[in-house]
């Protein structure tokens, strides 16, 4: 199985942490020098320093690897790496640097489509889709600010000569067009355009000519009649080059404000700081906030976000933190709180996914998403929320599996094991003391109940890490149900954190895919994605598999699927040997097949009784791979 960055860092850990627990002695704390490191203020940054590092390991369990990018999308893997790079340059800590580097390596060479994307990939980052490229070109220009190395600088720039060749004065008087076809020219690849151009100018010692083609665009842009009246920013222009009145997406918002801002750093113009103040203040008085809160359109109980739509609100956040760095205004400071603040107590979901509704809520026919482009999203919000001058110290912790699955044995006592890793930051080289406490429910058993860790910090922002396995036992007649372990864990002086993880103790398994049911007994989500149909589906060389862990008794056990498209389905007792035993030979991409498959699991019940079930792709050429939509299991004792 491919493990997430969160098991990984449990696994190279534990070792450590055995020694730690076994064989080092308490630490007398010794607080850095000068300064009141429990000051109420110090300990509310250092939170939002452990929320953003925990969003951040969480969208990382959603990276590919393979394909060095989020699964299935894009453009959206681009602004997804720069919301990483963003939490790296905002808190000192550099742990995903190799996953930029990794992904740019990857991913710099021409695809044919289906492969990245629906349309071919050229080389460069570059498709027919303008928009796409500039999102990539920004991606790889906040790498450079991170590393400094020049590769990515230039490919910044290299994406920029592309776009450059999509700037046509022959039509509406200039602008960039959106896509290769030249049949929209829209506020999302202009505001990219003059926010790219100044960011080169910014970095290229010694340049006018993309200064001068900043200046042009914005020039252009602010004369073309997207800004309406009041402010906010239509999606783009007619045929006969006047507003649309399109829909006010809040990321055409966002890069109206980082646009002339950018351009300000670079000529001093007190005008372009007072314009792009001019469109925050318009977005913040405006629908796009609903009782304080950042609100899409698409965000209503009665409608659901596409998945580009999922990810437009962090575009926002990114160049409200921007404008709110520069000028310091604490309306810009006190609205950034206030989001990340809903998103961690109302769109936080039991395994710290964030969602798509920032203030919570959700339907029936339109639940609240949670995936990795709302987690992308929802990060933004976080990070903005972290102080410029990021504090040296913090603490967090995760659980790892912090979703277990339990089918009891009838009259036996059931046992799981997770593990909490603790992480922590400090500004000083002083071994830092971490105290860890877990709470379960009555009648459970813990080992340990309480600990202690001692993390050798490093001085900067990369966290020190360590690992408590922790052995739960789970009382005979257990009801049905998910059961909370919470750990808490403190260190001197004042700060502490709480995370959890969710038992869940079924008779039966009975799940939908994408549902938070599912997590349980989602093993390895292998590159999979969720689809807006509702399955969860592996695109070529992805795959997903499920663990159900049978009682010891076990005699007979079968699982029904209702899956559709380029299906593959294999079994295995050890996770390891598979057995295909339901493929589909037509390359069906309409989900015309979908259809209930009910599977015998009796022959694939391994030495522990538990049983894998593996879904990959039978036509891996062409992107429309096995998709499931719901799972039953049920088994059979003496």
């Amino acid at each position: 199985m491919s493990m997430s960055r969160r098991t990984k860092h449990v696994l190279m850990s534990l070792t450590l942490t055995l020694a730690v627990i076994a064989g080092l002695q308490p630490t007398a704390y010794a607080g850095p020098p000068g300064g009141r490191p429990d000051d109420s203020a110090d300990i509310a940054a250092a939170t939002d320093v452990a929320r953003a590092r925990v969003a951040s390991e969480v969208l990382l369990d959603s990276y590919d690897p393979e394909k060095a990018w989020f699964p299935s999308s894009w453009w959206n893997s681009a602004v997804a790496l720069q919301t990483l790079g963003d939490y790296m340059l905002r808190t000192g800590d550099r742990s995903y640097v190799d996953e930029l580097d990794h992904s740019f390596e990857t991913n710099k060479g021409p695809f044919p489509a289906g492969e990245r994307s629906t349309d071919e990939i050229y080389g460069n980052f570059t498709s027919r889709a303008i928009d796409d490229a500039g999102w990539w070109a920004l991606n790889w220009v906040t790498a450079y600010d991170l590393t400094r190395e020049q590769k990515y600088l230039d490919m910044a720039e290299t994406i920029g000569e592309f776009m450059l060749g999509f700037w046509d004065p022959s039509t509406c008087g200039g602008g960039i067009w959106w896509n290769e076809e030249r049949t929209y020219k829209n506020a999302v690849t202009n505001g990219q355009w003059v926010r790219l151009t100044a960011e080169l100018h910014n970095r290229i010692p010694g340049d006018t000519a993309w200064l001068d083609r900043s200046l042009e665009a914005w020039d252009w842009y602010q004369a073309s009649g997207m800004i309406n009246d009041d402010g906010l920013v239509n999606d783009g222009l007619t045929d006969d080059c006047a507003s649309n009145g399109d829909t006010v997406w809040t990321y055409n918002q966002g890069l109206a404000i980082g646009a002339p801002l950018e351009l300000y750093r670079a000529t001093g113009d007190a005008d372009l700081l007072a314009e792009s103040r001019r469109l925050a203040d318009a977005a913040l008085d405006s629908p796009l906030v609903v009782d304080g809160v950042l609100t899409e359109s698409c965000d209503a109980l009665d409608r659901s976000c596409d998945d580009n739509q999922k990810q437009f609100k962090g575009i926002f956040m990114r160049y409200l933190m921007d404008l709110a760095d520069t000028t310091g205004d604490d309306r810009y400071r006190t609205f950034a709180a206030a989001q990340a603040e809903t998103v961690w107590a109302n769109d936080r979901d039991s395994s710290e996914r964030l969602g798509q509704r920032w203030a919570g809520g959700t339907s029936a026919e339109h639940p609240n998403v949670f995936d990795w482009r709302t987690q992308a999203s929802a990060l933004s919000a976080l990070i903005a929320d972290v102080p410029q001058d990021a504090p040296g110290r913090s603490l967090s912790a995760t659980m790892t599996p912090d979703q277990l699955a339990v089918l009891p044995s009838p009259g036996a006592r059931s046992a799981v094991r997770t593990a909490v890793e603790v992480a922590a930051t400090s500004d000083h080289r002083r071994p830092t003391r971490v105290d860890v406490r877990v709470e379960a429910p009555r009648g459970w058993a813990v080992r340990p109940a309480r600990s202690h860790v001692v993390l050798r910090t490093t001085g900067d922002g990369t966290p020190a890490r360590a690992t408590v396995p922790l052995d739960v036992t789970i009382p005979a007649g257990t009801p049905d149900g998910s059961y909370p372990l919470t750990v808490t864990v403190t260190s001197r002086p004042g700060l502490t954190w709480t995370t959890r993880a969710t038992v869940q103790v079924a008779s039966v398994v009975d799940f939908d895919a994408g549902s938070t049911q599912e997590v349980a007994w989602l093993w390895d989500a292998g590159g999979s994605g969720l689809s807006q149909a509702g399955s969860r589906f592996a695109d070529g060389t992805s795959r997903f598999v499920y663990r159900f862990p049978f009682p010891a008794e076990t005699t007979a056990a079968e699982a029904t699927l209702t899956v559709d498209n380029q299906y593959v389905v294999a079994l295995s007792g050890d996770g390891e040997d598979w057995t295909v035993v339901l493929e589909e030979d037509e390359e069906i991409r309409d989900g015309s097949n979908r259809a209930d498959h009910t599977l015998d699991l009796t022959p694939y019940l391994g030495d522990d009784k538990a049983v894998y079930v593996r879904v990959t792709d039978a036509f891996p050429a062409d992107g429309w791979g096995g998709g499931v939509y719901h799972v039953t299991a049920t088994y059979t004792t003496p």
